[in-house]
């Protein structure tokens, strides 16, 4: 091997030696994962729930509300129960969301897919946290119907 080679082949270890170092001694630390906040005392929707956009072409449909902050996991579900009859609300939607705990409300959007054109859909939604407990909050039924 000519000297050339050895520079080269001494310089890549070097530059690897390096690397690896840096990435043991690195200066970042994973945050620590709070526990859960209390859980709200009782949570109730403030705002909706309500069609926010509905699309033929995509055969879905956007369903908001605005909720008290439940508190408890930070990592939660937007959920709608949904279906064609309002005595069967027997599909399901649901939407992750992490909560602010420093936010009084929340707000929760969940798309629904898989819908059907020129259709009438009736849904209820609710929260969950994490592990899926119930933020017991449920609406009452309310319609939509597909463009």
């Amino acid at each position: 091997m000519n000297r050339l080679h050895v520079r080269l082949a001494a310089a890549a270890g070097s530059l690897l030696f390096s690397n690896l170092i840096a990435a043991q001694v690195s200066p970042y630390a994973p945050k620590t994962i709070p526990p859960p906040a209390p859980t709200a005392a009782h949570v109730r929707i403030t705002h909706g729930p309500e069609l926010e956009s509905a699309s033929a072409d995509d055969k879905s449909a956007i369903i908001t509300w605005t909720s008290d902050n439940p508190g408890g996991s930070d990592e939660h579900f937007g959920v709608v129960h949904y279906g064609t009859n309002p005595k069967e609300l027997d599909q399901t939607a649901q939407s992750h969301i992490r909560l602010n705990r420093n936010h009084p409300t929340t707000v929760f959007r969940v798309l629904v897919a898989g819908l059907q054109p020129k259709t009438t859909y009736y849904y209820t939604v609710d929260s969950t946290q994490a592990t899926g407990k119930s933020d017991g909050v449920k609406s009452p039924i309310r319609h939509f119907s597909m463009p």
